[in-house]
């Protein structure tokens, strides 16, 4: 099937749009590959159709129509688990879809109504749950009829890749890697409006210099962790003196964290900022003297290289793919001891010539991940797989 101008035509399933899920990954990684699509859409001979309901609170909704670019609304998007479900697949056969395009795992394709492309960005649920035993195995069962049932798999990383072969017994030819891209108008090494952050460091009661972390407060950024190897690292050397700031919103099982960082009984002050939009959150990083990424587990990372390209010195876990990612221009702890990470953020805010090491190649790491480049290389693989299937 295509559309009448004899150009394929790809369904974008629009589910990780819903404004829940803003602040988050999926969400980012959807937005910036619909845009990108948006615009390349007519010089690939495809015909990119989103879908979005005006019933609903979903970004998808203000993407208008463009050459090689046709929303489609349809009310089923509104019926969550209907449209993870198959709905989805339905809506994408009755738009005479050539194939569909999952920019999140937790679907269920239905392989013999519509090929489906999907992108699995990491395996948390199974190698780091954090939800409840049946939200878990929900998770679980979307990802594996995911891996198993698509015709083909794009992840962030070539860590998350191994991770997909090795649990899912997935030919490894089947899974591309296809690494993210980062806001390049807001991440970036141009100064900060100053009287701006002088106002946001005023509204989060920020006073002194400060260590920070963005993302979403949740188990494995490890951040509980990050706060005792802080407030450790104070303890031991009185030359230093600064706040922790964590920017981000509240995810889920985030008590631990909370009541590490609330406790009034150690030396080291943990602000808690809730959640920022990126212009806020690239004002935090350029002021901050140290980025820390502690996370246990990460199938990209884009708080890393948000970081990396404001030329803020950065330090990260030896964890998952951290070190391939930032391209082992970093200085790397074990994020599982918390002697570690102290003595790792007290080495670089002990030396500037370490930190303007760290500023420099970071900078330089970041510059290779682009969202429109993702995009390209996401959109070759659906009309190759679009192609491949005609033939």
């Amino acid at each position: 099937m295509s559309s009448k101008n004899g150009s394929l035509r790809i369904a974008f399933d629009t589910w990780s749009l819903s404004s829940r899920f803003r602040n988050q990954g999926i969400h980012t990684y959807a937005k910036h590959l619909l845009k990108n699509f948006r615009d390349m859409g007519s010089q690939h001979l495809v015909e990119v159709c989103p879908f979005f309901s005006l019933s609903m609170s979903n970004d998808a909704n203000s993407f208008g129509p463009a050459a090689g670019f046709s929303p489609k609304q349809t009310a089923l998007l509104r019926l969550d688990r209907l449209w993870r479900f198959g709905g989805a697949c339905g809506a994408a056969f009755l738009n005479k879809a050539d194939l569909i395009f999952f920019p999140s795992g937790v679907v269920l394709p239905l392989r013999g109504l519509i090929p489906a492309v999907t992108t699995i960005h990491d395996v948390t649920p199974v190698v780091m749950p954090s939800f409840s035993r049946r939200m878990t195995h929900l998770l679980r069962f979307q990802l594996r009829n995911a891996a198993r049932l698509s015709e083909a798999l794009i992840t962030d990383s070539n860590c998350s890749k191994r991770d997909i072969v090795n649990l899912y017994g997935v030919p490894e030819s089947k899974v591309s890697v296809v690494y993210l891209g980062y806001d390049k108008t807001n991440f970036n090494d141009a100064p900060p409006n100053l009287e701006a952050t002088g106002t946001l460091l005023r509204k989060l009661k920020i006073s002194k210099a400060y260590i920070l972390h963005h993302g979403v407060i949740q188990p494995r950024k490890n951040l509980k962790r990050l706060i005792e190897a802080y407030r450790l690292m104070l303890s031991r050397n009185r030359n230093l003196d600064f706040d922790l700031v964590l920017a981000g919103p509240l995810g889920w099982q985030y008590e631990e964290t909370l009541a590490a960082g609330n406790g009034n009984d150690a030396k080291g002050r943990v602000v808690f900022s809730g959640a920022l939009d990126d212009p806020q959150l690239a004002m935090l990083v350029k002021g901050a003297s140290l980025v820390v990424i502690p996370s246990l587990y990460e199938g990209f990372c884009l708080p890393m290289v948000e970081a990396m390209a404001c030329g803020t010195p950065t330090i990260a876990a030896n964890s998952s793919c951290l070190p391939e990612v930032s391209g082992g221009v970093l200085k790397y702890f074990d994020p599982r001891s918390t002697e570690d990470i102290a003595t790792c953020m007290e080495e670089v805010l002990e030396s500037d010539e370490l930190k303007r090491e760290l500023a420099e190649r970071g900078k330089h790491r970041a510059a290779s991940f682009d969202w429109q480049r993702c995009a390209e290389q996401t959109l070759e693989i659906l009309t190759t797989q679009c192609i491949g299937r005609r033939d």
